[in-house]
């Protein structure tokens, strides 16, 4: 009933009636039924409140525009900000600080102070405030400051206007970034730590009206020299140690000697230097400061030969005492000797403080003490003689190994090794003789490409990213078309020649089986001659080169070489006999390792061995390998080696290697010695880098030779043969 009155008040007809039933007079409104739900439903709704702020105003930057003048610090001080609230809010500002005056937009703002907090009354919106301020400031020795009073706002920078070219600005809280002095006063750019109060000092130079005058200066100085004479100038370096007694000293001037040029001058009270006429005045910015140091490095081109030279040591002017040291250091071939003068005196090296050693590149060959009161100076004489510099050799080689096989028709293979020392030699040259095609050749285990010279073909020695400082290997390895053998005749053998001396040569030479061969000449000699029992005390290298060396030290294959330290032991098969070429690595807890092998009695030795734990490896072609550890600490240390017969399968494929490039008529007759390792890697080698088929020479009867001392020539060998009977 309630919605049919309102209908037919508004003159709306009810749903389902004509129209024209509905009365409509003046001030009628006639609304569909929907949106008069729609107005009703409105109208029901209450509109929220909006939420308060978070905080009836805040302050977002402040800056500080203050001078120092006379014994208070004015300016002004800039506020940004908002307030939030809706209507009148007191905004707070500061304690501790005097306002003269406060504006915003060019008009008054009221302030209102309550428990000395200051306060300000702002209507809603952002406002600029523009306070002018006054601050006490506190007068200390040589020094004055200010306290700017903690504020709100998220960034506050302040600018200084202070007293004084070099016034040095310190803040409690806040950083301090420029500083910068112009016509008697410093201007300084800080930047403060918000809500926290910040104590400004500087050094005070026209604070307060005091009218007493400056008292004078007074300090002592110790002054620490090194002077080192190298082969093309003098370096001089001074360290200035000043402690002041009396007075605020701002500037020192220091006497340098002649000739020299200032090369750099530091320290952490420095401010500014000035050079002129031999004098170096430097300025400090601590005139408070009880100590100073000023470190000095001073150069003079030097003189051609041996000279003799005054030196006058530098020194402080105005100073009450000066105390120093001198020391003497010298680097290059020079003899440098100094004569002192009062009031210089000698002391030995070892008196002198760790400042002066720690001023000292080169170890210090004379030292001297002195101590001088006003304008007397302090002075050395000079000697230097100067010693032609002696020839080094860019490079040595410490060993040679050279591996030659020889077949009948003629042909030769030789690989030679070489353990080299060196400091700066780029090429290795080597004078092969005529008819000879270098095959491989390798440094420090990589391949490299050797070049061909007018005088001999170079190998290089190093290489990009290359450089040794200890004995590496390098090897090369050539062939060489000789004549072929007859039934009997004189055979001829060369070596080429290295520019490097060669402290000892080793070579091992396999000639085909069917030819006995006698009669050996040449520069080098058999390793296997003759000669009288010798003790050995000490041997390096491997047990094949001390046997070689010193044939007769062991008069029984079964006994045991002599020695005082190593390890040594005897290399047998599963019956107890002698196995000649095996290979022995020793290697120590560091990974460093040494290799060696059985001598034609199965004798290995390993000289010179520090005490430890090492692992002993041995092996050869046929056997299988043979591991053991073992502890040395000294004397003689026994290790025999069993090894043991391998595999069958193992046995065809080390036979097919050797045997592989040989005749037919080569094949089928036996071999009279076991060839060693090595022999069979340089086969493997060459076989693999030939780029056509070629017979490679196999492994017959060993001969060994040895030659000290080679200096750049040729090692020759010639011998006589003739054809067994039967072959």
């Amino acid at each position: 009933m309630q919605r049919l009155f309102w209908l037919l008040l508004l003159g709306v007809a009810a749903p389902g009636g004509p129209a024209d039933e509905v009365p409509r007079g003046a001030g009628t409104v006639t609304l569909p039924l929907a949106e008069f739900d729609r107005l009703t439903e409105r109208a029901r709704q209450v509109k929220p409140r909006p939420e308060p702020p978070p905080a009836p105003s805040v302050l977002t930057r402040a800056e500080y525009h203050l001078t120092v003048k006379d014994s208070l610090v004015r300016g002004s001080l800039n506020l940004e900000g908002s307030v939030l609230a809706s209507a009148l809010t007191r905004v707070p500002l500061f304690t501790g600080a005097t306002v003269l005056e406060a504006r915003a937009a060019g008009k008054p703002v009221a302030l209102s102070g309550q428990g000395g907090a200051l306060e300000a009354l702002l209507g809603p919106g952002p406002f600029r405030l523009e306070l002018e301020l006054v601050l006490p400031v506190s007068n200390e020795p040589g020094r004055a400051s200010a306290l700017l009073p903690a504020l709100q706002a998220g960034i506050i920078q302040a600018y200084f206007d202070l007293p004084g070219e070099r016034a040095e600005l310190k803040l409690d809280s806040g950083l301090a970034t420029e500083r910068s002095g112009k016509a008697g006063r410093t201007t300084a750019v800080a930047t403060l730590v918000p809500n926290a109060a910040s104590r400004v000092s500087w050094t005070a130079r026209e604070t307060g009206s005091s009218s007493e005058p400056a008292r004078p200066a007074r300090f002592f100085a110790e002054l620490k020299n090194v002077l080192s004479v190298g082969e093309a100038d003098l370096q001089l370096a001074t360290l200035v140690d000043v402690t002041v007694v009396e007075g605020e000293p701002q500037r020192f001037e220091l006497t340098l000697p002649a000739g020299f040029e200032l090369r750099s001058v530091s320290g952490p009270t420095l401010d500014a230097t000035r050079e002129d006429q031999g004098a170096l005045t430097l300025a400090v910015r601590e005139p408070h400061a009880r100590r100073h140091q000023f470190l000095l490095a001073l150069q003079r081109a030097g003189e051609a030969g041996s000279f003799e030279s005054r030196l006058q040591l530098p020194s402080l002017r105005g100073v009450q005492r000066e105390n120093g040291e001198l020391g003497l250091a010298a680097a290059g071939t020079l003899d440098l000797q100094g004569r002192e003068e009062a009031p210089l005196r000698r002391i030995d090296v070892s008196e002198v403080g760790p400042a002066l050693l720690g001023l000292a590149r080169e170890p210090l060959l004379a030292a001297f003490r002195y101590q001088r009161h006003g304008v007397e100076p302090a002075s050395l004489v000079l000697d230097v003689k100067r010693f032609p510099s002696a020839a080094v050799l860019a490079a040595l080689c410490e060993r040679a190994t050279a591996t030659t096989l020889v077949t009948a028709e003629g042909r030769m293979l030789t690989e030679l090794k070489l353990t080299v020392r060196n400091q700066a030699q780029p090429f290795l040259k080597v004078g092969l003789p005529p008819g000879v095609t270098l095959v491989s050749a390798e440094v420090a285990g990589q391949g490299v490409k050797p070049v061909l010279g007018e005088d001999g073909t170079r190998v290089p020695l190093l290489r990009a990213g290359f450089r040794p400082s200890g004995p590496y290997e390098v090897s090369f390895v050539y062939l060489t078309a000789g004549e072929a053998f007859g039934q009997r005749g004189v055979g001829a053998l060369e070596l080429p020649r290295l520019d490097l001396p060669i402290n000892l040569l080793t070579w091992e030479l396999f000639l085909p089986d069917r030819y006995q061969v006698k009669e050996f000449g040449g520069d080098a000699f058999p390793g296997e001659l003759p000669s009288a029992p010798t003790r050995v005390l000490d041997v390096g290298g491997d047990a094949a080169s001390f046997s070689r060396l010193t044939p007769g030290v062991v008069a029984d294959s079964s006994a045991a070489p002599l020695a005082v330290a190593g390890v040594i032991g005897r290399v047998t098969d599963s019956q107890g006999g002698a196995l000649p070429g095996a290979t022995l690595t020793l290697r120590d807890a560091a990974g460093r390792q040494r290799t060696t092998a059985s001598d034609a009695n199965g004798w290995y030795y390993f000289a010179g061995l520090t005490p430890g734990d090492y692992s002993l490896h041995g092996q050869l072609v046929g056997f299988n390998e043979h591991r053991r550890s073992l502890r040395y600490s000294q004397g003689r240390y026994v290790a025999n080696v069993s090894l043991q017969v391998g595999a069958v399968s193992e046995s065809i494929e080390v036979s097919a290697s050797r045997v592989d490039k040989l005749d037919r008529r080569e094949r089928d007759e036996p071999v009279s010695q076991r060839a060693p390792e090595n022999v069979f890697a340089l086969q493997r080698r060459v076989s693999g880098v030939l780029p056509v088929r070629i017979d490679v020479p196999a492994a017959g009867t060993s001969f060994h030779f040895v030659r000290p001392l080679v200096l750049d020539e040729p090692t020759r060998l010639t011998f006589k043969y003739k054809a067994r009977r039967g072959r």
